[in-house]
């Protein structure tokens, strides 16, 4: 069986300019903010990578996490549901300068795109966004009446996940709303890189509690006390 245990540094060494990396969210249940943070380490230490394409239910709030990655510069394009929440100055800054593009997606159609990256399924079609500037140029076609518009799956080079339990072979549990996207996310990456909070042996997981196999993941990084994104925002902290 692989070990796949590895440090924050090293399992993010191979990330390149240009890769477009899916990262989990959904509020700090699911924001892998060390890992986040450890790659800006690198930016800054060696100006790679850059021009990434991230995909994320938002984009970033605050000074920490993905909104730090956007005010360092690292980030290109942004695929998310919900670009402008409470504190979204990095993302409306860099918007408005055009230094960023965005890709919106609603939320149920995001999760599916991601669903179906990883499930091998190239397009499928979706009532929402008919009717709306967010079909135009898509294909459509009616359904018993109905219109349905064709979106793309998402695939990405790259999956930072945040998980609350995890073996060195991979075998991931999650903990309330983190559940969201980070098990499709950890499918429809090339490389999927997860953080865990509680580290254990191999087996000691139920393997009917198990939710991403390890068969979906590539690196695991210990961290025993991860950071939650909402408070690091509250307090004012910047990164």
């Amino acid at each position: 069986m692989v070990n796949k245990l590895t440090t924050l540094a090293e399992a993010l060494e191979d990330i390149d300019d240009n890769a477009g990396i899916m990262i989990g969210g959904f509020g700090g249940s699911g924001a892998p903010i060390e890992l986040i943070h450890a790659l800006i380490d690198r930016f800054r230490a060696t100006g790679h990578p850059r021009n990434l394409t991230v995909i994320n239910n938002n984009a970033g709030n605050g000074s920490v996490g993905i909104a730090a990655m956007i005010w360092a510069g690292m980030v290109g394009k942004i695929i998310c549901s919900f670009p402008r929440s409470s504190n979204a100055d990095a993302f409306n800054t860099a918007y408005r300068s055009g230094d960023i593009t965005l890709d919106l997606v609603p939320q149920g159609t995001l999760a599916e795109r991601i669903r179906a990256g990883g499930a091998g399924i190239p397009a499928f079609y979706t009532p929402t966004s008919a009717g709306t500037e967010l079909a135009n140029g898509k294909p459509t076609a009616v359904f018993d009446g109905k219109t349905y518009v064709q979106e793309r799956s998402l695939k990405a080079d790259f999956a930072l996940v945040k998980a609350h339990q995890g073996d060195s072979a991979g075998n991931l549990t999650y903990r309330m709303a983190a559940r969201n996207f980070a098990p499709l996310m950890a499918m429809a990456a090339k490389t999927t890189i997860v953080q865990v909070g509680n580290l254990l042996p191999v087996g000691a997981i139920d393997p009917q509690a198990v939710v991403t196999p390890g068969l979906f993941v590539d690196r695991i990084v210990a961290v025993p006390d991860p950071q939650q994104e909402e408070f690091l925002v509250r307090e004012g902290a910047v990164y």
